[in-house]
């Protein structure tokens, strides 16, 4: 009698919840860390903090089909979604690049399954939906813009979901000053040379009033048949060379007097009795 066993298998359990990109458990990851290596004399190196000011406006194109295009200004931090339409970010520059990463597949996605590139709302209610999600805690400040059939949209995204649509906009930790230059200067219907001076001189009042925005003004041009990126477009506060070294060794500086005065301890010696209360 012959006797055949079926090859056992082996059950494995898959998760069908989706793994989210962002983890909110690192924040008291890094509080045990630090708390249990202050024992041991460890310290967690300090924060640096950086800034940045972003800024957009709507132009008009002469001598095309489509009347208006988009316009705006980017730092280095920033990685650009797609040609059309494109965003800048400031505020956490992980965040502002996962997002735009995250947004640009997403994208890429809808224009393979509609057979035709992705409106530019499109892009900000995805944008919009991800950022409300997760309550302000992804610390990304977008400004989107773009041309599609509709025509330009230009958007500002604050990092917990609100958008609105203008036709200039300015964020970041500069975008105080940026934002009074393009309040004051601009006009519907402004030229491409006329938009890129007036968005330049925006942003240099954003450097000029925050020691984190850097020291390069980088322009973005957008119009239906894609983006062009003029990088630096202006330089308004160059970056100081050393002059020397300004570490000396010890002994450099001659000692000309010198004074030891001993300090006289009192030793004070107190007794506590405790008071019998029977």
């Amino acid at each position: 009698m012959l006797r055949c066993d079926a090859p056992s298998r082996e059950r494995r359990h898959v998760s069908s919840t989706p793994r989210p990109p962002w983890s909110l458990l690192l924040p008291p990851r890094n509080a045990a860390l630090e708390k249990a290596g202050g024992v041991q004399g460890f310290r967690s190196p300090k924060a640096r903090k950086t800034g940045t000011t972003i800024a957009g406006l709507i132009y008009k194109v002469t001598g095309t089909g489509r009347p208006y295009g988009a316009l705006c200004q980017f730092p280095s931090l920033l990685t650009r979604a797609l040609s059309l339409p494109s965003c800048c970010g400031a505020g956490v520059a992980a965040d502002a690049e996962m997002t735009t990463q995250l947004l640009s597949s997403n994208m890429e996605l809808h224009s393979l399954s509609t057979g035709r590139p992705p409106r530019v709302t499109t892009a900000c209610h995805f944008l919009k939906q991800k950022l409300f999600r997760y309550q302000g805690h992804i610390g990304a400040s977008l400004i989107l813009g773009g041309v599609d059939p509709t025509g330009p949209h230009l958007y500002s995204i604050h990092p917990h979901g609100s958008t609105s649509k203008v036709p200039f906009t300015s964020m970041g930790s500069g975008a105080a000053a940026a934002i009074a230059v393009l309040e004051d200067r601009f006009k519907p219907g402004m030229e491409l040379a006329e938009g890129q001076e007036l968005l330049a001189e925006a942003i240099t009042a954003g450097i000029l009033s925050d020691l984190g925005s850097g020291g390069n003004v980088d322009l973005c041009v957008i119009t239906q048949g894609g983006a062009q990126i003029l990088r630096p477009f202006r330089t308004p506060v160059s970056r100081g060379k050393r002059q020397g070294r300004y570490q000396y060794q010890a002994g450099t500086t001659a000692v000309l007097t010198e004074a030891i005065t001993p300090l006289r301890l009192e030793v004070v010696d107190e007794t506590v009795t405790a008071m019998d209360m029977d």
